[in-house]
């Protein structure tokens, strides 16, 4: 897949990311620096949460979904940023072995009204573990550059 500009881009268009799958160390290894709650970071006392076991954290689903959406490629040359997050959910815990796959859907299309350069895509990101549960939904408005040729 290669880089797409704004003018690229249509209302439920779909891209689905290659997989990532999580371990133990992984899991802990970023709980520990980002995000360090017991049922992140130690097996014995995860297990005695509502969790009944490790689980990662809702930050490291969030930012390995980008990771996997940006290596297809899509936005590497056109994306110059977002305004922030919208609707973000997580649905169900994410463990140790799990494979993630994000899928992205472009829910709308807005040209910038003051840079004649750009436009929104607002993106519904749906993560889904190797059981076809979705773990997380979240909604990016991505700013996007129009084609340098015009």
């Amino acid at each position: 897949m290669g880089n797409q500009w704004f003018e690229d881009f249509e209302v439920g268009q779909r891209f689905v990311s290659q997989g990532v799958t999580l371990t133990e160390a992984s899991i802990i290894d970023f709980a520990t620096r980002y995000d360090p709650q017991r049922f992140h970071i130690d097996r014995e006392a995860a297990a005695r949460t509502h969790f009944g076991g490790l689980v990662a954290s809702g930050f490291q689903t969030l930012a390995l979904s980008f990771r996997m959406f940006f290596q297809l490629g899509v936005i590497r040359e056109s994306g110059i940023g977002a305004p922030g997050l919208e609707e973000l959910h997580w649905t169900a815990p994410v463990r140790p072995g799990d494979t993630l796959y994000t899928e992205v859907e472009v829910i709308e299309l807005r040209p910038s009204k003051s840079k004649a350069d750009r436009g929104v895509v607002r993106m519904r990101y749906t993560v889904r573990n190797h059981r076809g549960e979705t773990v997380m939904i979240l909604i990016v408005p991505q700013i996007i550059a129009r084609h340098p040729s015009g």
